[in-house]
């Protein structure tokens, strides 16, 4: 079990260095100079995911009462939240590169496609409430139904989230594919959340469409593989195959209970797309981190209940 003290100064060197290595900055704009500077935003940000905070207001209160002395100019929560929405494709990016220093990545055979639903407001409540026209209906498996948006993730069988990107509730898992994978392929400056290409994805059978597998691999040059929707029993998959079908969705199943309860994914309610990019960005900071620290320690890489001493 890490001590807070130590926690946060490993996690403060870990993006000061990313910072710098990768040349990122403050995105400019009229007024007075920020109070925190970047790397100290990102830290902050990254940490009060955690669902030992039940708000981002108690994490704040935390903060100025107990990290004062590691951030001595620590601004008024307002300014922080905006200088945090300010700062969300850095925080993507922030991610994503601490994804990438995971140990034996060379000797990965493929990563996991797989989308978990986020709600944003209680699907029964009248009115159009925030995120009016952005937010709709969808399901998912693990809520049923909900208001809120479709989250897409990239997994390495180790549990890092190697990428993300979201949309509409109602999008399907295909269509929210094709453009993760086309990022992926052709990188656009503006979203970096997709992360990096990968040859060989598997994926459950939602992703299953003979078509548009076909055309991710000419296109986007990624083999998607997946269980047939046939249930012939020429095309039934052998015992062998489910088995480890089932294997890898555990692996789907502990990273989305990590970000949907350790880090307060299911219960945050975000009121602006800029406001949820950087907080779904901040939450897959700490989650690639946390994995990243324990595998540094010995440790399983998502042992994540008595990392941290609070």
């Amino acid at each position: 079990m890490e001590h807070l003290d130590t926690f946060l100064t490993v996690l403060y060197v870990m993006v000061d260095d990313l910072c710098k290595q990768h040349s990122l900055s403050m995105p400019r704009h009229p007024g007075p100079a920020p109070k925190l500077g970047l790397s100290e935003l990102l830290t902050l940000a990254l940490f009060g995911q955690w669902a030992r905070f039940p708000s981002e207001q108690a994490f704040y209160r935390f903060a100025q009462r107990h990290l004062k002395a590691a951030f001595p100019t620590l601004p008024d929560h307002s300014q922080f939240v905006r200088g945090e929405h300010a700062c969300a494709q850095l925080i993507e990016q922030i991610a994503c590169l601490l994804a990438s220093l995971r140990l034996g990545q060379s000797e990965e055979l493929y990563q996991i496609l797989d989308a978990t639903g986020v709600p944003v407001r209680c699907i029964k409540r009248r009115g159009g409430g925030w995120l009016a026209g952005v937010a709709d209906k969808g399901w998912c498996s693990r809520i049923s139904s909900y208001m809120g948006f479709h989250v897409l993730m990239a997994i390495t069988p180790t549990g890092f989230l190697t990428g993300f990107g979201f949309s509409q509730a109602s999008v399907h898992d295909t269509r929210l594919a094709e453009t993760f994978l086309g990022l992926r392929a052709h990188p656009s400056a503006r979203l970096s959340s997709p992360g990096q290409a990968f040859p060989t994805y598997v994926a459950d059978r939602g992703f299953a469409s003979e078509p548009l597998q076909l055309h991710w691999l000419h296109d986007a040059h990624a083999a998607v593989l997946t269980q047939s929707h046939n249930r012939k029993p020429v095309t039934e998959p052998s015992p062998r195959w489910r088995r480890w079908m089932h294997g890898v969705r555990q692996v789907i199943e502990s990273v989305s209970g990590k970000l949907h309860l350790a880090f307060r994914l299911a219960t945050d309610r975000l009121h602006t797309v800029p406001g949820f990019r950087a907080r779904l960005a901040a939450k897959v900071g700490p989650h690639n981190f946390c994995c990243w620290l324990n595998l540094l320690l010995g440790r399983p890489p998502l042992a994540f209940a008595d990392l941290l001493d609070f």
